[in-house]
């Protein structure tokens, strides 16, 4: 008994040593964007669209523990292997891509931040400008353990969804059903919604910046067991906040469903439950854009100067890592630049980005499929068959799903 505590204590100690990177990058997969697509879903189709979060787990768990095993057992990051193994002409071509994609991400952060707080009464003029250098402080003057202790309480703050889902007074029983029972119906606009559902929680970012973050702290296969456990905890709790907002917004427009133009829509939406309920889904949405503002451009400097041969990490000084700190404050300037010009188009914005998330993120899920079965590489910790198997099918869906989201986009534009 007392060997059995002993290592319960042991495994207790290491999990939250190395809890970080796969918990922050799945839970920051709810931004400005996601919770626009998921309050646009609960808006429009009630609870109709639950039980898309099952699989939807099944593939983020799938695609961000096979990069949190590499991070642990290469040491090296995602866009470092991609040079290494298929040379610096392909890593460069897939770096201009992902800038593209990442700034129009970041732009829609910065939008997010400026709907939420124009909510409370403070101009984009004021608001903007203050969230740009409050995430650039924060890397700029600070350290990978400090940071990561700053992302890890932003984290704690999305329960605001689960509280503003419970104060809305929602059919409780009906949501249960519609998260078990699947339901597809042969209409454009619901089928386009589920397809962004898949392509709003798995981005290309998201597997670069975590591998990126397991290197810089540092965990090893030694402590992969709990590492892996984290990233799965992660992916949950990324799904129980959307089943919130879902169910938040499908209480809220329940006797009057409509396409809302963005999550501040949502938000007003609960004002007649309380000022509360408002006030909270509100915060929510300021928590998730700043929090996404600060990880989309450090992900975006990680993953181009480790894919370039450049000196990249928080732990280092500007004078050790120049190119990382330039491009991560370009990619805020520029960011939070474009936001404040004059009727910035949000929604417009939050679909470029999908649409070039869908462009890439093929190419980033077969390179990673590619290296995690490359025995040289990974050693032992090679996907098993019955791994591969999941995992080729959870790819094939989603690069068809995320192609198929790509498709009606640009038709719509």
């Amino acid at each position: 008994m007392n060997g059995f505590l002993s290592r319960l204590k042991r495994h207790f100690f290491i999990f939250f040593a190395v809890i970080g990177p796969g918990f922050i990058t799945a839970v920051v997969d709810n931004d400005s964007g996601g919770i626009y697509t998921y309050s646009q879903a609960g808006a429009r189709w009630g609870y109709l669209p639950l039980w898309t979060l099952l699989p939807i787990t099944v593939a983020l768990i799938v695609t961000q523990e096979m990069c949190s095993r590499m991070g642990a057992v290469t040491g090296k990051g995602l866009s470092d292997l991609i040079r290494e193994e298929f040379g610096l002409r392909i890593t460069f071509g897939i770096m201009i891509l992902l800038i593209l994609a990442n700034l129009t991400n970041i732009a829609a952060e910065f939008a997010g931040v400026a709907t939420s707080l124009d909510l409370f009464g403070v101009s984009k003029y004021i608001s903007v400008p203050l969230a740009a250098v409050l995430v650039w402080f924060l890397a700029v003057k600070g350290n990978y353990a400090s940071i990561e202790k700053i992302f890890l309480f932003a984290c704690v703050i999305y329960i605001t969804y689960v509280i503003a889902g419970f104060m809305v007074k929602p059919d409780w029983k009906e949501a249960a059903i519609y998260s078990v029972r699947p339901r597809l119906m042969l209409d454009s606009g619901y089928i386009t919604m589920l397809i962004a559902m898949v392509g709003t929680t798995i981005a290309p970012w998201m597997q670069f910046y975590l591998q990126s973050a397991v290197v810089e702290k540092g965990i090893t296969p030694k402590d992969y067991g709990e590492s892996r456990i984290e990233v799965i905890v992660g992916c949950i709790m990324t799904s129980v906040i959307a089943f919130f907002i879902i169910v938040a917004c499908a209480g809220a427009y329940r006797d009057k469903p409509t396409d809302i133009q963005s999550a501040s829509d949502a938000a007003l939406a609960l004002k007649p439950f309380g000022e509360y309920a408002f006030r909270l889904f509100s915060a929510g949405l300021l928590n998730a854009s700043i929090f996404a503002a600060c990880i989309l451009p450090l992900s975006t400097a990680y993953s181009v100067c480790e894919g370039l041969g450049f000196e990249s990490g928080v732990n280092k000084t500007w004078r050790e890592a120049p190119i990382f700190y330039w491009l991560y404050t370009l990619l805020i300037v520029v960011g939070a630049g474009v936001v404040i010009l004059p009727k910035f188009p949000l929604v417009q914005m939050i679909l470029l980005s999908q649409v070039l998330n869908g462009m890439l993120l093929p190419f980033i899920l077969i390179f990673m499929i590619l290296l995690i079965n490359k025995q040289a590489l990974m050693k032992e910790w090679i996907n098993p068959r019955a791994y591969n198997v999941v995992a080729w099918v959870t790819v094939v869906v989603v690069i068809g799903m995320t192609l198929a989201l790509t498709g009606i986009s640009l038709r719509q534009t």
